[in-house]
């Protein structure tokens, strides 16, 4: 399978650099080729075109983001950790990677829809693990029982990532990490049953 060869995992890494340094449009796939230490050429064994390069990077990336984050949330036993742990990892996967972080946070908004279609088929996985935590609270009547989940989930998921877009745009000027507890416990009083 091409996914597990390196130079595909290589040009994946290179790709996240290029376009976190110079902007999507303006990246081109020779230097992504150069930036990952392969032909030109190499790239189209693994790749249709640019945009292609680009909806992989976020499935391969976001994709272990993803399982780990939801990975983690299992582990725990009871939902404030679930969700505490959700923001924690949320932030700190992205803290240590700012290629990434731009590219998530600035260069895949402005893609096409076609690539946006493909990209949310990705974070519907993500939008799950949102999903599973806010129904788990609401059974164990810890979180309010008339909530409206898809519209708790995005605020959620907005939540945070406005917290990382405002983070890229300042430049990392700040500790996105320690912001996860005050993240936390203002998610957790709009969630909390009164009972």
């Amino acid at each position: 399978m091409k996914k597990n060869k390196p130079k595909y995992k290589a040009i994946i890494e290179g790709a996240v650099q290029v376009i976190a340094e110079n902007g999507y449009h303006a990246s081109k796939v020779s230097t992504i080729a150069k930036k990952s230490g392969v032909a030109d050429g190499t790239i189209y064994l693994y790749f249709k075109n640019k945009e292609d390069i680009l909806i992989s990077v976020f499935k391969e990336k976001m994709g272990q983001f993803i399982q780990e984050i939801a990975k983690a949330t299992e582990k725990e036993n009871d939902v404030q950790s679930k969700l505490l742990t959700l923001i924690q990892l949320h932030f700190e996967q992205l803290a240590v990677d700012h290629h990434l972080a731009i590219v998530t946070q600035l260069e895949l908004r402005q893609s096409d829809p076609k690539i946006r279609a493909q990209i949310n088929d990705v974070l519907k996985v993500y939008l799950d693990v949102i999903d599973s935590i806010l129904e788990e609270g609401m059974e164990k009547k810890l979180f309010r029982n008339d909530l409206h989940v898809p519209l708790m989930r995005q605020m959620i998921f907005g939540t945070l990532d406005e917290t990382v877009t405002n983070w890229v745009m300042k430049n990392q000027k700040f500790d996105l990490v320690r912001l996860a507890p005050d993240v936390h416990k203002l998610l957790m009083n709009g969630l909390k049953s009164e009972g």
